[in-house]
């Protein structure tokens, strides 16, 4: 095996396409044995020995044995590695170099073609990430990114808690839906939010408007004060965002919108990724946002007081952000209102540029008749109407801001008017709100301390212990800019539900009616998020959500094997686990347990990550494919449910 072995890598070493840096690249090996690459096959024929093992000899035609082929080249021993083109290591790259003096980048980084699992649990952060490689593995992708079954459904509004989804339930119960059959109802999902967001794909691709995250930082912080798993391998990290980022992409409206929270360490990467993804021309910008205005104690270099949030359209051409002011100072200078929203009067007349006069611009020169009642604007002249013409208050003929036709137009759409001043007759226009949005948000609104984590308390009437949630009005300004009143808003890392809480809010504020989806994997995060949006539904009032989980397989003996305190717990957890567990194909319980007493010499902690290794990632949650196996017993009211969601 051993000759064999060296032989195989001896010889494939002589193909320049199969080696990286001196080194053998497996993938690329795979790739071209999967497309039966006449040079590979060349290069096996032309050994005695390769010839004898991976051909077989029919009727005197050689037969490539590709099957035989791959297994042999996919065991560990012939090579550990599961790169794609690279040694582990990640950098911009461009032609497959790595980044001199070249314009053009794309990122570049080990495991690109796979599909990470992405635990995000504390506990997750012990053990080693698991990665399925698209071409080796399509049915483990599949299996894993398939649309599982929704449970524990339960719809929450300000009187507290009621079923959902069975057949004898009002229809204030069930989801609420348009004439297209668009479910119309606020959602909180609990589940990895990389399958969830494969689960709520078929519902709502191409129905978002505005996508807003906070995901982990990739800090390397201390547990305790930050509850996802934020320590990360940095390729790790890019492969668990690019793998959610890219679904994520499906569920954006033509004119939708992507706002991520981040900080400096991944900034550079993370911005290559969106480029990628939703492409650079729809890279409209980076906010620097100022977060924590005192800056971060005891820090030995910069004291950290700011964050960034990196804004993608989903195509630029077909979108423009909402003419609004976020900034409280400017916004109070649009004092009216109408229908259409806040405005504030200005004269039509252009007495304040030197360039406007009847000589340099006559088309802009041009008298407007009034009616008697001031009602009726006109460019013709009737009988009882007054003649009024740009003309200052020092005698000189100027002009009116816009030409006849715009603003006849303009007139008839209510945004021009007469209005009587000290005697005279002054023709006004309506300016609306609006503001330049500018990439520097430095307001103390923005303080993540006292709007963040002081709200959440308040909200709550406890602290909560969750650390560091977003000031809300760094999410209200988002909303303001990128939504409109009917529109969706989806966040996959929920958290303490900063996102819903800025959305009901600006519903009170507009009488807007825009809906939430919000998705959260960690039980202290979701019960931290459905009370507080309990609490804000019950304090605006007229509102709810619909509470949903994926419903959880493996994924519930995960949760055993955490919880477990002493080595007894796990030891009878096994036997549970052996038999009603989907284990990893690496698993053989036999050979586990004729080695009971070296499992019994491990640690608790070593047990844990043993029993945690011995479970099939790609069964953490029941597929809906599987709803009626009775194995999985899943009842009459969620096979409604789900039959009602999916469709």
């Amino acid at each position: 095996m051993k000759n064999l072995l060296h032989n195989l890598k001896t010889l494939l070493q002589k193909d320049e396409r199969l080696i990286s840096e001196g080194e053998l690249l497996k993938n690329k090996i795979i790739e071209l044995a999967l497309k039966l690459d006449k040079g590979l096959i060349k290069l096996l024929l032309s050994d005695k020995k390769m010839k004898k093992v991976f051909f077989a000899d029919v009727d005197k035609a050689l037969i490539f044995d590709k099957d035989k082929f791959l297994r042999f080249v996919s065991n560990k021993q012939f090579l550990p590695d599961s790169y794609t083109a690279f040694k582990n290591k990640i950098g911009l790259t461009a032609e497959d170099e790595y980044l001199s003096e070249k314009k053009e980048v794309v990122l570049s980084w080990p495991y690109k073609d796979c599909v990470l699992e992405g635990g995000m649990t504390k506990e997750d952060q012990k053990r080693d990430e698991i990665f399925w490689n698209e071409i080796l593995a399509p049915d483990e992708i599949s299996r894993l990114l398939d649309h599982k079954v929704f449970t524990n459904a339960k719809r929450i509004d300000k009187k507290g808690e009621h079923p959902l989804g069975h057949s004898e339930a009002k229809p204030k119960n069930l989801f609420r839906t348009d004439e297209n059959g668009d479910i119309k109802d606020n959602l909180i999902i609990k589940g990895n939010n990389l399958l969830a967001l494969h689960s709520l794909k078929k519902r709502f691709a191409g129905k978002i408007k505005l996508i807003y995250i906070d995901p982990p930082y990739n800090t390397g912080g201390s547990a305790e004060t930050f509850t996802y798993n934020n320590s990360f391998n940095h390729s790790t990290w890019l492969t668990f965002m690019k793998n959610r980022l890219e679904v994520a992409n499906d569920f954006l409206r033509k004119d939708g919108f992507i706002a991520i929270a981040i900080d400096h360490n991944e900034l550079f990467y993370i911005g290559v990724l969106l480029d990628e993804v939703f492409g650079r021309d729809n890279r409209l910008g980076i906010v620097s946002i100022a977060h924590k205005p005192g800056g971060v104690q005891f820090s030995k270099f910069f004291s950290t007081s700011n964050d960034f949030m990196i804004v993608y359209a989903n195509n630029y051409l077909r979108t423009n952000f909402n003419s609004v002011c976020i900034d409280e100072e400017i916004r109070q200078k649009f004092n009216k209102e109408d229908d259409k929203g806040l405005y504030r009067e200005e004269k039509f007349m252009r007495d304040f540029d030197p360039d406007a006069t009847k000589e340099k611009k006559p088309n802009y020169w041009y008298p407007i008749y009034v009616s008697d009642d001031l009602g009726e604007l006109s460019l013709t002249k009737k009988e009882g109407n007054i003649e009024v013409l740009p003309i200052s208050s020092t005698q000189r003929k100027v002009t009116w801001n816009q030409k006849k036709e715009t603003f006849l137009e303009n007139y008839k759409n209510g945004e021009i008017y007469a209005k009587k001043e000290g005697g005279k007759i002054k023709i006004v226009r309506k300016v609306r709100e609006s503001q330049p949005i500018k990439t520097l948000w430095t307001d103390k609104r923005y303080d993540a301390t006292s709007h963040g984590t002081k709200l959440l308390k308040k909200t709550m009437g406890y602290k909560s212990g969750f650390s560091y949630p977003k000031s809300i009005y760094t999410v209200l300004d988002s909303l303001k800019i990128m939504t409109s009143k009917n529109d969706i808003i989806l966040d996959f890392f929920a958290g303490s539900g900063t996102t819903g809480h800025a959305v009901l809010e600006l519903n009170k504020e507009d009488g807007g009616n825009r809906r939430f989806i919000l998705v959260e994997q960690l039980q202290e995060h979701i019960n931290v998020c459905n009370e507080r949006i309990k609490k804000v539904v019950k304090k605006l009032g007229g509102d709810d959500f619909v509470y949903l989980e994926l419903m959880k397989w493996n994924e519930n003996f995960v949760e055993k094997i955490q919880k477990a305190k002493i080595k007894e717990e796990l030891k009878k957890l096994w036997k549970i686990i052996r038999k009603k567990a989907f284990l990893s194909y690496k698993v053989d319980p036999k050979v586990i347990d004729k080695n009971v007493k070296d499992f019994a010499n491990l640690s608790i902690g070593g047990q844990k990550r043993f029993l945690l290794k011995c479970l099939d990632k790609n069964h953490l949650y029941v597929n809906y494919s599987e709803i009626n196996d009775e194995e999985y017993g899943v009842d009459d009211r969620d096979k409604e449910l789900n039959k009602k969601f999916y469709g």
